[in-house]
This record gives C-alpha cells, sequence and structure tokens, in this order.
C-alpha cells in the first residue's frame, strides 16, 4: 500500500466528517465513525447541558473536556475541529456575555451545522472559523483555553497541532482536551487502516508521545487521565496542560 500523505489523510477525514455532517441535517442516522456507547452524545448525560439538544446530538467526540476545563467568565475559548459545535455553545454559557467561545474546523459542511445550532440556542458570544489545526487563523496569545473532543488524533502532524495550540495560548492559559491515546502495543496493521484512522483510533499518539508533544511545545504540567476504553488497543483520556506565566 502507497503511504499516505498528509494531504490523503487530511482529505479522507473531511470526506469522512462532511458526510457525517450531511447525514445529522438529513436525519438519515448514518455517517457517524464511532460506536454509540464509547463516543458521542452519550457522553453528555451528565454535562449539565441537556437543552443544547441538535448539537450534542451530533457530536462525534470522545469525551466532555468543558466538564474539566474549569471554565470562568469572561475567558476566550477555543475549541480545535468544533464539529458541530456542542463544546463551543457549552463554553460560551460558562464564560458568559463577556468571554466568547471560538470553534475551528475545515469542513464546511460541519461549520454550517454548527451556526445553526448556534442559532437555534441563542447563543451569540461565539465564532466560527474556517482552518487547519496545523495553521490556527489567531494572533499568538488571543486565548486563555484550548479545547478539543477527540480531533487532535486525526491530525496526520500532530506535533504542529500542539505547537498551534501552545502559541496561540496567554501565559498561564490552559490545554485541556478529550483524545485517543493509544496503547503501546497498537499493532501495525490498526496504525496503517485508514477506516480506523477517521474512525478515531489509528492516528492516536500513546501516553508518552503526547505528553513530550506537550512538553516540546513548551508546556507545563502535563498530566493524561484515561476515561474509558474506546478500542482493543486504545482508551480516551482527559490531557491537561499549562503554559507558563510570562
Amino acid at each position: 500500500m502507497a503511504e499516505l500523505t498528509d494531504i490523503d489523510i487530511r482529505e479522507r477525514v473531511r470526506e469522512r466528517y462532511a458526510a457525517a455532517a450531511n447525514a445529522v441535517k438529513s436525519d438519515s442516522g448514518e455517517g457517524g465513525c464511532c460506536r454509540a456507547d464509547t463516543f458521542g452524545r452519550a457522553l453528555y448525560d451528565d454535562a449539565g447541558d441537556a437543552a443544547l439538544g441538535p448539537a450534542v446530538e451530533a457530536s462525534l467526540g470522545c469525551g466532555v473536556p468543558t466538564a474539566v476545563a474549569d471554565l470562568h467568565d469572561g475567558e476566550i475559548v477555543l475549541d480545535l475541529g468544533s464539529g458541530a459545535g456542542a463544546d463551543v455553545l457549552i463554553s460560551a454559557r460558562r464564560v458568559g456575555p463577556s468571554g466568547r467561545a471560538i470553534g475551528l474546523d475545515m469542513t464546511d459542511e460541519m461549520l454550517s451545522l454548527a451556526r445553526a445550532n448556534a442559532s437555534d440556542a441563542g447563543i451569540e458570544n461565539v465564532e466560527w472559523l474556517k482552518g487547519y489545526l496545523e495553521d490556527i487563523p489567531l494572533p499568538d496569545e488571543s486565548v486563555d483555553v484550548v479545547l478539543s473532543n477527540c480531533v487532535i488524533n486525526l491530525a496526520a502532524d500532530k506535533s504542529k497541532v500542539l505547537a498551534e495550540a501552545a502559541r496561540v495560548l496567554r501565559p498561564g492559559g490552559r490545554f485541556a482536551v478529550s483524545d485517543v491515546i493509544a496503547d503501546e502495543d497498537m499493532d501495525q496493521a490498526t496504525r496503517e487502516d485508514m477506516a480506523q484512522w477517521t474512525g478515531c483510533v489509528a492516528g492516536a499518539l500513546t501516553r508518552a508521545e503526547f505528553a513530550r508533544g506537550l512538553e516540546a511545545a513548551g508546556l507545563v504540567d502535563v498530566t493524561i487521565e484515561e476515561t474509558h476504553r474506546v478500542h482493543e488497543h486504545a482508551g480516551s483520556a482527559i490531557v491537561r496542560a499549562r503554559k507558563p506565566e510570562a
């Protein structure tokens, strides 16, 4: 099998998540990439934001990063790979009118779905950006918190993603994401399977690789706590870190 380029990986991920967004819009129930009991809406049962309905229903995440991000009034929050917008809308409510939540996604279909969900929920302190995790279209030191929900594992160049997250964080800013963490013994066949890649498994970093990537990006106080198993060779984890004070 020919080696996949970063562009190949990005396009296959984009196609899969565009299909998922279109499936939600058509109410077909198809297009999801992950098991319903370990990914998506079932994980939000205790998040206290059931009123956000459609955005939560369309979630493809592997956790609830807003539950551990310790958000405060007035903060600016960035969600990497914001999808249908659930974590952005939850964040917007928690930071209040004086704060702002920003969703970044590369998929037009997901951005359209997220904007509709925000409008339906009557939430205005949100912003939606089209772009890539490896090249975040925001200035240096412009956000207080970076979130992500089962998306970093899909990126081809995760070191760039983590470096960009560190770049846009203000000194003292917080990194709090849910992501799939690969077991050290994940077999090569799983890693090479693109269906598994877009299903949030094959592209995952190991615990040690994720920690090294965050430290290389200049973040400190790294913690990685597994929450549940999502695959024979991987688990979902909450990953947290902090940008040092200036």
